[in-house]
C-alpha cells in the first residue's frame, strides 16, 4: 500500500478528532465516562493508524515534546472554555460548549492541516533546510508532533473535565442540597 501524503494524513487525523470532539462537546452535554473515553479512544486509534515510527535522532524528541506541551496548553484553554454545572433538578452534571470552545479546536485542527499542506506545496525547501539546521530527521517527526499535540490536548481537556466533575460532586456532599445551578469554568 502506498504511503499517504502528509497533507492527507493530517486532514484525516485532524478531521476525525475535530468531528468527535465537536460532536460530543458542543451545546449542553451530560458529562459521562463514555463521553470522555470516546475522545481518548479516537485519538488512540489515530495514533495507531498515523504514527509509523518514533524518530529519536537529533532534535526529534524535542520537537515531539513541543507538540505535547502545545497540546497541554491548548487543552487547558479548551477546558476553561467548557463550563460545567450540576442540574438543580436531576443532579446530573453537564457542560456547555460554545463558540469559543469550538474555535480553539477548529483553529488548531485547521493549523495542522495548513502546515501539512504548506510543507508539501509552499515551503518544502525551507522546511528541509530547517530540518537539516535543527537536526530533525523528517516528516515522521513533524507528523508525530502534531498527533501527540492532539492526544495531549484531548487528555488535558479530559483531565480538566474530570476535575470539574469532582469539584461539582464534592460541593454538595456534606450539605445534601443541590444548588440552583453551580457552574465551574468560563463561559463564552
Amino acid at each position: 500500500m502506498p504511503q499517504m501524503s502528509q497533507f492527507l494524513s493530517a486532514l484525516i487525523a485532524s478531521g476525525t478528532i475535530l468531528i468527535i470532539i465537536l460532536a460530543t462537546d458542543i451545546g449542553r452535554r451530560r458529562i459521562t465516562t463514555m463521553r470522555m473515553v470516546r475522545s481518548v479512544i479516537a485519538v488512540a486509534v489515530v495514533i495507531a493508524i498515523f504514527v509509523d515510527s518514533f524518530p529519536t535522532k537529533g532534535n526529534d524528541i524535542s520537537l515531539q515534546l513541543v507538540g505535547v506541551g502545545t497540546g497541554v496548553i491548548c487543552g487547558l484553554i479548551a477546558g476553561v472554555l467548557l463550563p460545567a454545572y450540576k442540574d438543580a433538578t436531576s443532579g446530573e452534571l453537564y457542560t456547555i460548549g460554545g463558540i469559543g470552545y469550538a474555535l480553539v479546536w477548529i483553529v488548531l485542527s485547521g493549523g495542522r492541516v495548513l502546515f501539512a499542506y504548506g510543507a508539501e506545496h509552499w515551503f518544502t525547501m525551507d522546511l528541509v533546510k530547517f530540518s537539516i539546521d535543527y537536526k530533525i530527521s523528517g516528516q515522521d517527526t513533524y507528523a508525530n508532533a502534531f498527533v501527540f499535540m492532539s492526544l495531549a490536548m484531548v487528555l488535558t481537556r479530559t483531565a480538566v473535565l474530570l476535575a470539574k466533575m469532582r469539584k461539582l460532586k464534592d460541593q454538595n456532599t456534606g450539605t445534601g442540597q443541590l444548588p440552583r445551578q453551580t457552574v465551574t469554568g468560563a463561559s463564552v
